[in-house]
């Protein structure tokens, strides 16, 4: 079963999240901000991280960039699923290694979708 690290700071978000993909057959694991993350990804075997983009202590594009710079994460898809729509936002996610982004709120399809994309 594949292994997804799910990470916002609203706890609703993060079950809804959660319901989402554990429905599609994933194993989820919670985080409530970025340095959470950190700490999971650490001691978790995860196929891919959905993270919010604004959280206190880390937020998405630090973690974004802190998991590109260990090597046991170079290769793991990571989408990014926030309220931020511009461009500008879009391309800094991009410049710190994120492999796409997604807007909230979210098409709980699409985002099976995009997953399944992007964690072959």
């Amino acid at each position: 079963m594949r292994s997804i690290l799910a990470v916002d700071d609203s706890a609703s978000m993060r079950k809804m999240v959660s319901f989402t993909l554990t429905g599609a057959g994933f194993h989820v694991v919670e985080a409530v901000d970025g340095m959470d993350a950190w700490d999971k990804a650490q001691t978790h075997s995860i196929d891919l991280v959905l993270t919010d983009q604004n959280m206190p202590n880390l937020d998405g594009l630090g973690l974004t960039r802190k998991l590109r710079d260990h090597p046991k994460f170079k290769n793991t898809p990571i989408l990014v699923l926030t309220t931020e729509s511009s461009d500008a936002m879009k391309q800094a996610g991009r410049a710190a290694g994120a492999t796409g982004w997604l807007v909230k709120p979210f098409d709980p399809g699409r985002l099976i979708e995009v997953i399944n994309k992007v964690i072959r």
